[in-house]
Order: C-alpha cells, then structure tokens, then sequence
C-alpha cells in the first residue's frame, strides 16, 4: 500500500535538509523563504532487521523492503489560508499526505533567516495548526450546504437521511471546535467512527520533530533544553522526535563506515532518520507481513486489523479474488526454531481461512484458484 507522509514547517526550519538526509535526495535547502516551491517526493525503505535474518534462512536472492514516501511541502507563512504566500498550494499539497510530521526548529542560528525575533517551537506550530484550521472552515461550510441539500432530497430514504444527519451533526461539532480554535477537540472529533472527511487538514494525524542543533544532539544534551521540553509537554514524549537534520544529513551522504563512526563520536545510539521512518510507520497503524522464498523476501505493510484475504489483495488481485487459504506462521516463531520445516513439525504452522486476522511478523504462503 502507499503511504505517505508530509514534512510541514515554517520557511528555514529545516524540512528540505531533513528530507534530503530522510531520502537521500538533492532538494535545494537555501537559507531563504519559499525555497521549495513544488512538493518533493521520494521513497525510503522502512528498516527490519528481521529481513537479514530471514534472507540467511531461506538463502534468497534479494530484499524487497517496505517504504514510506516522504514529501517535503513548501514553507508556510501566517495568513496562508487566505493565500499569503505559496498558501493555496500548501495547503493543498498537505490534503494529499497521510501523515503529518511537523518540523519545528529549536536551535539558535543569528544566520538562519527567520520572521520572528527568538525561537519559539510552540508559536510556529500554533501558526500552521491555525492556518489550517482556516482552512477547514472553508471546507466545511462548502459541505454543510451540500448535506443540508442532501438531507432535504432524502426525506423518504431512511437509510440515506439517517447517514446524513449523522454528518451534519460531526459537522457542527467540528465547525464549533474550529471556531474556538479547539485544536485538541478536532483531533478527538477527527479519530470518532463519524469522522469520514480525509479533507480536514486539521485532524490528520501528525508527529512533531524536534529540530535541535548539532551539539545539543550529542549525548543527548537537548533533553536539558526548554524548547525540547516545552514540547514534551505539550505532545507527549512519544510524538515528539528530535533530530538534528543537519547532522543527519552530514551522515547520510558518508559511507556506512565513516557514518558508524562519527555517530559514535557525537554519542548517537540510533539513527534520528530510523526513528522517523519507524514512528511515522506505526503512526499510522501498519504492520508488516511477509513472502519468502528462495527469489526473495518480500515484506508488504497493511493497516492494523485486516484479513488474510485482504491483505492477500496487497500482493496481487488475483490472489484476494481466488482466495483459497493460506500457511501462516510468525517469523518469532521461525526465528527460535531456525527453519520453516521445523516450525511445520513443532505445530506453529496453520492453515487459516479468509476471516483470519493478520499480525505483524506473520509469513503466508497463500493459496488460490482463478
């Protein structure tokens, strides 16, 4: 499945740089405003160290990894949803990601340009979530009149009237949320089972990064800094990542060697990048499956909670059409017991239906007849 996920910030607070090292690109990252003008995209893998293991066991020839697109969206600026800057296109660029990771800077550099005259995370973010709340309202009002249209021409379908009642009402809901500026309130409104409008840009989900200096990085010193833990406060140690992109990609562009080095020097335990990649990944509720065999591993991502035969569908239509059953078994499992023969002997083997429920890890052999 695609998915994707958007690096959304102020102009200069380091979203190009960040996307570059994410992605090993070349986007222009220039110390001035509106830089990045159309969205960049690219794909990363998402890292697993179970592949390695399983390619030894089964010998294949290649790896076929899971990924994530990143897009790198021009610099907002106060005023965007009335089209200040590149805001129409910003915005617009946002509708389309899955997830949100907003970039914010927490480093002092007289030489970076900026609007403001002192650092202030929690102020940048308050900006674009306004901006984006606007927006919503924009939206909103353009459906409401749709609905209420709706409504009147299903007067005589109970069914129909009942599904659009229930939308009006989670739009008034959402609509007083917004006029208060209640971010917190959309957000829960947005994740409620009545929430089916992917096109309110304020209730995707989103991550914060903590774009903190190069020395703060080290040794993790930016955990003793006040814009780092205002943050905290704020979204919760789990939402927040900090990462010094510019260090990241200093070391993106070095060999794995000379990379493992000076991530060792600067007190580095784990790679800022794998954590965005990992934390944007389950974020959005994935997991991974797997197909091995001698060829290849092959991990495939799927949303939380779907059947064996939907997520044979990620495979191949074919495969969710003409759905048999299928052979699963975890790679835990495989990897206590060394081989796939010895999993089949030991009972952790089974051969499930078309309801059976995915989880992360499971390796399936599907089988089906077209």
């Amino acid at each position: 499945m695609s998915i994707t996920a958007g690096l959304v910030g102020l102009p200069n607070v380091g979203k190009s740089t960040l996307f570059n090292a994410l992605t090993k690109s070349s986007v222009p990252a220039e110390n001035y405003p509106f830089c990045t003008i159309d969205p960049h995209m690219a794909i990363t893998f998402v890292p697993d160290f179970r592949m390695e293991s399983l390619q030894k066991i089964y010998g294949s020839q290649k790896l076929i990894p899971t990924s994530v697109q990143f897009v790198d969206i021009a610099g907002l600026v106060k005023g965007a949803a009335t089209g200040q800057g590149l805001g129409n296109q910003f915005l617009s660029h946002i509708r389309e990601v899955d997830l949100i990771l907003h970039v914010l800077r927490c480093f002092d550099d007289a030489h970076i340009t900026s609007d403001f005259d002192h650092v202030d995370p929690l102020r940048d973010f308050d900006i674009i979530t306004t901006e984006l709340m606007l927006k919503d309202l924009e939206s909103l009002e353009k459906r409401k009149i749709k609905v209420q249209q709706s409504l009147k021409s299903a007067q005589n379908k109970p069914l129909e009237k009942k599904e659009y009642e229930m939308e009006l009402l989670f739009i008034n809901d959402v609509e007083k949320a917004l006029n208060e500026g209640n971010f917190v309130r959309v957000q829960q409104l947005c994740a409620s089972p009545y929430a089916r409008h992917s096109f309110l840009l304020s209730g995707k989900s989103f991550l914060i990064i903590a774009n903190v200096g190069e020395g703060e990085i080290a040794d993790s010193q930016y955990l003793a800094h006040k814009n780092y833990q205002a943050l905290v406060k704020k979204f919760g140690k789990t939402s927040v990542i900090p990462v010094s992109a510019r260090l990241e990609y200093e070391l993106s562009i070095l060999s794995p060697e000379e990379r493992k080095d000076m991530a060792t020097m600067m007190g580095l335990s784990k790679s800022g990048l794998n954590t965005i990649i990992e934390k944007t990944y389950e974020n959005l509720g994935l997991i991974t499956f797997f197909t091995c065999g001698p060829k290849e591993i092959h991990a495939w991502s799927i949303p939380k909670g779907i059947t064996i035969r939907k997520a044979a569908g990620e495979i191949h239509s074919d495969l969710e059409r003409g759905f048999i059953c299928a052979d699963v078994f975890n790679y835990n499992d495989l990897a206590t017991l060394g081989s796939e023969s010895k999993v089949k002997e030991s009972g952790k083997m089974k051969t499930e239906g078309q309801d059976y429920i995915i989880q992360d890890g499971d390796i399936v052999n599907i089988k089906f007849n077209v």
